[in-house]
């Protein structure tokens, strides 16, 4: 058995994440994986099984590269609890999500992959179910304002402003996107 360096593990599956982002899922090959990772031809077929596995790995890394760091969240639960805080909270989200590009790309490339692997459509749906979960318990152990459904509604929305960020920057400017994440935070969780 070939003895796996973890963090060569880590590196191809980020390699696999900038191919994504770059190719699409029809060009994640275990060739272009190693070409990205600048390591010799055959190394990433010693990492995973088959591609289902580079797929899954790929996405489970990208979930884990869109954490907050443990500043960011000492920060938040320091705050204060108010819509304002509210505000700058999703903004930064937003900018954190945005910064990671190839990872954001590479996920919704994973997500179309997914309406045609049902094992990574599995996973995806139990990740995202997860974190859904996970933001609800926060916001409701953070006393933040607002309720379950306005944290749902947020993510659906904030997202979408992400996507557009993303893949046609030039929809909305800077400013229109503070605003919109101002509107969407006042809006939604003012009709709770």
């Amino acid at each position: 058995m070939v003895r796996r360096n973890e963090q060569r593990r880590a590196a191809l599956v980020d390699a696999a994440i900038e191919v994504l982002a770059a190719h699409g899922a029809r060009g994640l090959t275990f060739r272009a994986v190693d070409n990205q990772a600048a390591v010799p031809a055959g190394t990433a077929s010693n990492y995973f099984s088959s591609r289902d596995d580079l797929f899954t790995q790929a996405g489970a890394r990208v979930y884990e590269r869109l954490q907050p760091d443990e500043a960011t969240i000492a920060r938040h639960q320091s705050a204060r609890r108010d819509r304002e805080t509210y505000v700058e909270l999703m903004r930064e989200l937003v900018d954190r999500v945005s910064s990671f590009r190839t990872g954001y790309l590479a996920l919704l490339e994973l997500r179309l992959e997914a309406t045609r692997r049902p094992e990574l459509r599995r996973i995806l749906t139990e990740r995202v179910r997860a974190d859904v979960d996970a933001n609800v318990a926060y916001h409701e152990a953070s006393g933040l304002p607002g309720d379950a459904m306005a944290v749902k509604l947020l993510i659906l929305t904030l997202n979408w402003l992400i996507v557009e960020q993303l893949t046609l920057p030039d929809v909305f400017s800077e400013g229109e996107r503070e605003q919109l994440v101002t509107a969407a935070v006042e809006r939604i969780v003012a009709a709770q």
